[in-house]
């Protein structure tokens, strides 16, 4: 792994153990293993770079409500959709990526997987929709809330549905957080897999 990332075994260590935070590193590691960089530095507990950051957080008003509508498209019409989003040029960049709800805890298993969701705009209220949606997974808001304060229970099946929306393998979301699942999870399905590659 340290090869593939142009880095020594004794650095990637060193970010393992929470010792070496040197940003350029962590941003070839998310290569090397298949992740968000942004979720890299949040799974870290460090502050996302404003250029990974979402754009614009007023969007998590409407982000939600965008992913319920594209999901109910037939198949081919989400990848048409899916296009369509990402043929735009990108615009400027607001500086100091400031969400509107407070972080959760980034020292529970719960608030680090919860804490991913804030950079893909979308807050409890829109967690608890999007999820109720593209997963088995119906919960309020402010369970979404105690999950990330570490006062709510973080399941097998949350992890694996987390893990859907977020792009990421259940398994290795399973690690992340220490959250044993007792059965290998089936793969998401495709509106999930749409989902999170709109979000």
């Amino acid at each position: 792994m340290a090869r593939r990332a142009g880095s020594t075994a004794g650095e990637v260590r060193a970010v393992l153990a929470g010792r070496h935070t040197d940003e350029r590193l962590l941003r070839r590691l998310a290569d090397v293993l298949g992740m968000h960089a942004a979720d890299l530095f949040a799974l870290a507990g460090l502050p996302v770079p404003d250029d990974l950051a979402p754009a614009d957080t007023a969007a998590a008003e409407w982000v939600p409500y965008l992913v319920v509508h594209a999901v109910h498209l037939p198949a081919a019409r989400r990848q048409e959709f899916l296009a369509h989003v990402r043929s735009p040029p990108r615009r400027d960049r607001r500086p100091g990526f400031a969400p509107r709800e407070p972080a959760p805890h980034a020292d529970v298993p719960g608030g680090r997987v919860v804490g991913l969701f804030r950079h893909r705009n979308l807050d409890r209220s829109g967690l608890a929709r999007t999820l109720a949606v593209v997963t088995p997974t119906y919960l309020s808001p402010a369970t979404y809330g105690l999950i990330g304060r570490g006062r709510a229970e973080l399941t097998p099946r949350l992890v694996t549905d987390f893990a859907a929306l977020l792009g990421m393998d259940a398994g290795e979301l399973a690690v992340v957080t220490g959250v044993a699942l007792p059965a290998p999870p089936p793969p998401p399905a495709p509106e999930a897999v749409d989902a999170a590659a709109l979000l």
